[in-house]
């Protein structure tokens, strides 16, 4: 392999590492750590030779030499008896939304509760002896407040149930697997599990230990610098928060409506803050605050590679029920038992619903991930940049509204990495405040006017003048 070809010098030097942490599980030489902005990163001071950078290229996702999604999950799962395939969500046996009736797993979940539930029964069942999750970091004198660890108990898994918008990697946890003999399930984002599933076909040890995988679905990847965003806003400075909940839920509200509970120091005095999502500065999903650039260029949506796909039910039916509910998409068949007794001994609660309604509950993310993913790769190609080989291939074929939301959508990422970083080197977080206005006051008028578009307004539009929606764009 050239050097100008490995991996480094082009996935992790043009930003496509999700920061996983599997080249460190393949190579102790090689550190998985924080960069400047708050992402895990991959990095090196030896020498790596020809044959620990093919094992790399092979291990690592957006590699022109490892398996995609569609070739691992049809190893899994293309086999199993009335199995189904559609190209947007993968295999699937069965699709589900609804929530957990059994215990307070439910409520003390950010969604629907499925997550820890399936995690108990697998324990239950004497299937796993362990659970690989995001847990809060025990070590108080880390500025890390979450990472990866095993719980071996029903308790400890349900002390780290929630979900964590906030870096993660594998490697240390990983190694506590390879060291400790036993049966594990994990879960994760589609980066996480995808990654596992590729280390196993190299790695027998981890292929013969990680019996499950539940996967999420994914908006998007985050950097540490989103959390320290909503905790600098309410008086909370970077490195003083102690615990962060990101999905508090609120009593007869929907529940896409959520509050954001922090706690930590301010001028040295403990205090606890809860904030509405909508009150807090960088919270809309759309905008992309502090978003990793590999996000932008992933095509899975649904966690293909995962034995069992969570995310939340996002549609009108079960939004207005604020405990929250689950979408439930199977692909194993010792988990589609366990959901079908779980029905039938109604510790559960599921309606069985369409594809296309599955599909609908993350409409916003297909679009985006799926649908619009060949414009961005559109402008790598005309912009003569390396980018990664996907299941879609490059297409200008979009609206010029959509145009704008996008390209839009790659700066306000790309700046609030570097206006965040400025405003901390300032002490001042108005300074990012201010910048970052410009950019979100920009998106809104583009969605106002492609609002009064599809209202059917456009004769309206017409007769301004041309010369200020050209300055509305530019903006």
């Amino acid at each position: 392999m050239k050097s100008s070809d490995n991996v480094f010098s082009t996935i992790v030097k043009n930003g496509y590492s999700f920061g996983t942490g599997i080249f460190t599980v393949i190579n102790k030489d090689i550190q998985t750590s924080l960069n400047e902005f708050g992402e895990y990163k991959p990095n090196y001071n030896n020498y790596l030779d020809k044959d620990s950078l093919n094992l790399l290229s092979k291990v690592c996702l957006n590699s022109k030499d490892s398996k995609n999604e569609d070739e691992i999950s049809e190893n899994l799962f293309g086999n199993i008896p009335d199995i189904k395939y559609d190209e947007r969500v993968g295999y699937y046996s069965n699709i589900y939304a609804g929530h957990v009736l059994e215990g307070d797993y439910r409520k003390n979940a950010s969604s629907g509760g499925f997550g820890t539930w399936i995690f108990k029964e697998l324990f239950e069942r004497n299937l796993i002896d362990g659970v690989i999750h995001v847990k809060e970091n025990k070590d108080t004198e880390s500025p890390i407040l979450f990472k990866y660890d095993i719980s071996n108990s029903i308790e400890e898994i349900k002390a780290g149930a929630k979900t964590r918008y906030y870096p993660v990697e594998v490697s240390e946890v990983l190694e506590k697997v390879k060291n400790t003999e036993g049966r594990y399930a994990i879960v994760g984002t589609p980066s996480h599990i995808m990654s596992v599933r590729l280390l196993a076909d190299y790695d027998p040890i981890i292929r013969e230990r990680i019996k499950f995988t539940i996967g999420l679905i994914c908006g998007h990847q985050k950097s540490t610098k989103f959390t320290d965003c909503l905790a600098w806003q309410v008086g909370i400075k970077p490195g003083d928060l102690t615990t962060i909940d990101y999905r508090k839920k609120i009593l007869n509200e929907p529940s896409n409506q959520y509050s954001i509970e922090m706690k930590g120091t301010i001028n040295g005095e403990e205090v606890k803050i809860t904030k509405k999502m909508n009150e807090l500065f960088g919270y809309n999903w759309g905008h992309g605050f502090f978003k990793s650039h590999a996000s932008d260029f992933t095509d899975d949506v649904m966690n293909e590679t995962a034995d069992v796909t969570l995310g939340d039910a996002w549609l009108p039916e079960y939004t207005s029920d604020s405990q929250g509910n689950n979408v439930v998409l199977i692909r194993n068949s010792i988990i589609e038992k366990i959901i079908c007794e779980g029905i039938h001994s109604k510790k559960i609660h599921l309606d069985q619903i369409s594809l296309e309604t599955l599909i609908q509950s993350q409409k916003s993310h297909f679009h985006h991930t799926r649908d619009e993913l060949p414009y961005r790769l559109y402008k790598k190609d005309k912009d003569n940049s390396w980018r990664p080989e996907k299941r879609v291939s490059s297409s200008n074929d979009i609206g010029l509204f959509r145009k704008k939301v996008q390209d839009l959508r790659m700066e306000i990422s790309t700046q609030s990495h570097i206006v965040f970083k400025k405003a901390q080197e300032l002490n001042d977080f108005e300074y990012f405040v201010k910048h970052m206005n410009a950019y979100v006051r920009r998106y809104n008028r583009i969605y106002y006017i492609h609002s009064l578009y599809d209202q059917g307004a456009i004769k309206i539009i017409k007769k301004m003048q041309v010369k200020i929606i050209k300055k509305n764009f530019r903006e």
